[in-house]
């Protein structure tokens, strides 16, 4: 697939739609509670991400694109932790307006060992008032001109009247900027004139009034759909089908997914709709654009709850011939959704950290013994900087990304991330290692980290090193062997 990705950091995104926050309390699930026949689930953390269309704007975001979010929220803690995040992303939230009468929509989720136990909604579905519908279309007016696209995610809390909808596309129409709509409900009339939409096979099978049974059925929904809304394309998505294609005039162009293991659907149409919209704005084709964003879907599914796909994920699976050692390199933002996915699934998390400047037999026995104690190893490597200020100047001899190739090609290791030293902590933070280890040239008092570790309910382990050997030894001698060379000279 010939997609140069490197484009999207030149697109601006407009994103209208409902906003809301997902939370995870994710816990242990040992015995039934004896007040009613339940899982008692036993919280051992919880996390908080954009959720709804703040999913959409996360997955611009991600993969590089600049996003301004029209909406309504209300006002309070909710809103507030909203527009945080937000801002932590660098959004533009010029265009969401708050109303005191109505609750920012927060979903919480229990998962439960491996199991989504519970979900619990606390929302309004009341529509938006005719004032604050006209203010949106207003900003939506004043600053068309400086984007794109123009992204519609409905999740049918209220905000995405018909009105609203159709003012919003004929502005839009007007001008010449594109429409891609992820829908909401049975009436998806009122996205008509839209550039597209991207019902999923029960929404489109619904809207459209057909029962979904068959290759034949199916396309029966999806042209009732183009020609009876009407709209320009219909993005019909069909789980581990793939997604099928709908244009004026052409037979039905499907798209096959790539088989991989589902953990999570929840958040995939909202990747589908970013990844398809960041497409287009980047000026590629519609069917170049559908076939990345089922790439994209199919990575996300993988993924436990509303996650997003990074760039580097994107171009590794749209370009297979990579290098495959660039596939263990993560960034802590990659790592996050990682590891959470591999605690929801019961892995044991081994993580050591180091130099590894000069790589050495005692260097193999640590990594080696790591990979033993655990699931899954997760080795993070001191920078450049932060080997100097450790081992002074001079070093490293090798540079980090170097070392983190070395590193990479070893078959214990499964994922590699350079760091500061100065963020060890928010490292472990943000991967709760369920075993650090160390050397037995440390104590466990000398562990940086074990404070940490331990509070979150991990443990500190320290492996025998029975090679007297270090890497400034090594060094060492390489420098005595150059003088002696040099006096017999």
């Amino acid at each position: 697939m010939n997609v140069d990705i490197s484009r999207f950091d030149r697109c601006h995104v407009l994103v209208i739609g409902d906003l809301m926050i997902d939370e995870y309390l994710w816990g242990e699930v040992d015995r039934i509670s004896p007040e009613a026949p339940v899982q008692v689930v036993s919280v051992l953390r919880d996390s908080t991400t954009l959720g709804g269309a703040g999913n959409v704007v996360n997955n611009l975001v991600a993969l590089g694109a600049r996003v301004t979010v029209v909406a309504v929220v209300g006002t309070g803690a909710n809103a507030d932790l909203l527009i945080k995040m937000f801002g932590e992303l660098d959004v533009d939230t010029a265009g969401l307006v708050q109303d005191p009468t109505r609750p920012t929509t927060r979903k919480t989720r229990v998962i439960g060992g491996h199991q989504h136990v519970l979900r619990i909604d606390r929302e309004t579905k009341q529509d938006i008032s005719e004032a604050e519908s006209r203010q949106l279309v207003q900003f939506v007016k004043d600053r068309l001109h400086s984007f794109d696209i123009i992204l519609i995610s409905d999740y049918g809390k209220g905000l995405l009247s018909e009105t609203l909808v159709q003012q919003i596309i004929q502005v839009a129409k007007e001008a010449k900027k594109p429409v891609i709509v992820d829908p909401q409900g049975l009436n998806f009339k009122k996205y008509a004139q839209a550039t597209a939409i991207t019902p999923n096979k029960r929404e489109a099978s619904l809207a459209a009034g057909i029962e979904i049974g068959d290759d034949a059925s199916l396309t029966a929904a999806g042209q009732k759909l183009l020609h009876e809304i009407p709209v320009q394309q219909v993005v019909m998505t069909c789980g581990k089908e793939g997604m099928v294609l709908f244009e004026d005039g052409k037979k039905p162009h499907w798209i096959g997914a790539k088989v991989r293991q589902v953990f999570d659907v929840s958040g995939a149409g909202d990747t589908v709709l970013a990844v398809l919209g960041l497409g287009l704005a980047s000026g590629i084709s519609f069917r170049l654009a559908a076939s990345l964003a089922n790439v994209a879907a199919g990575i996300v599914v993988g993924k436990v709850g509303t996650a997003t796909v990074s760039r580097e994920e994107l171009q590794r699976a749209i370009e297979p011939s990579l290098d495959a050692l660039s596939a263990k390199q993560k960034t802590l933002p990659d790592l996050i959704p990682i590891a959470q996915r591999l605690s929801a699934e019961g892995k044991t998390i081994v993580m050591t950290n180091g130099c590894f400047d000069l790589l050495h037999v005692g260097h193999i026995q640590l990594l080696s013994a790591s990979k033993k104690m655990g699931d899954v190893l997760i080795v993070a490597i001191d920078d450049d900087e932060s080997v100097r200020a450790l081992k002074g100047q001079g070093r490293p001899i090798i540079a980090a990304q170097e070392r983190v190739r070395i590193i990479s090609a070893l078959d214990c290791v499964d994922y590699v991330t350079l760091f500061s030293t100065k963020e060890l902590e928010s490292l472990i933070e943000a991967i709760r290692p369920n075993i650090l280890t160390k050397g037995s040239n440390y104590t466990t008092e000398t562990v940086m980290g074990r404070q940490m570790v331990e509070r979150f309910g991990g443990r500190v382990a320290l492996l025998p090193i029975t090679e007297p050997v270090s890497s400034t030894k090594i060094i060492d001698q390489i420098k005595g062997s150059r003088s002696e060379g040099k006096k017999k000279r």
